[in-house]
């Protein structure tokens, strides 16, 4: 009787965390240049708040602040992935399988938990987006007699 060499569907290799490398440059990617265009538009709204006073305005700085903090958490949380990542790769490489399992499916977390960060900005985002919209299609009282 010949014995049969199963493989466990869930082991892992050193080659599984290599895996999420160019996911992560992507997401950077994306979330410099939300922190850009922010950062862009917070100068814009700056200028015309200190020019007109107007609370809609103030209302939409504020919410890019609120979304600044998000995407130097959903950064944080994705350099601290990476970095679980890197630390599974040198676990495995030191032949540390169970503790590699562990950092990986942590970096995963980490990840994780930037995208749903990222996905509350983006909501925020529309909530700004909103606001503008509003400020454009707001009737504005013109007689027309003047």
């Amino acid at each position: 009787m010949t014995q049969r060499k199963t493989t466990d569907p869930m082991s892992m290799t050193i080659t599984t965390p290599a895996l999420l490398f160019p996911a992560i440059s992507v997401l950077f990617l994306a979330y410099a240049n939300r922190f850009l265009a922010i950062a862009k538009r917070i100068r814009e709204l700056h200028d015309r708040f200190n020019k007109t006073r107007n609370p809609l305005t103030q209302k939409q700085i504020e919410s890019l602040k609120q979304r600044i903090r998000l995407i130097i958490i959903m950064q944080l949380l994705a350099v601290t992935g990476i970095i679980s990542c890197v630390i599974s790769i040198g676990l495995m490489f030191f032949n540390l399988p169970q503790a590699a399992s562990y950092a990986f499916s942590l970096s995963m977390l980490l990840i994780v938990l930037s995208l749903l960060t990222s996905m509350r900005e983006l909501l925020i985002s529309t909530k700004a987006l909103n606001l503008e919209l509003e400020e454009i299609s707001e009737p504005k009282d013109i007689s027309p007699l003047s």
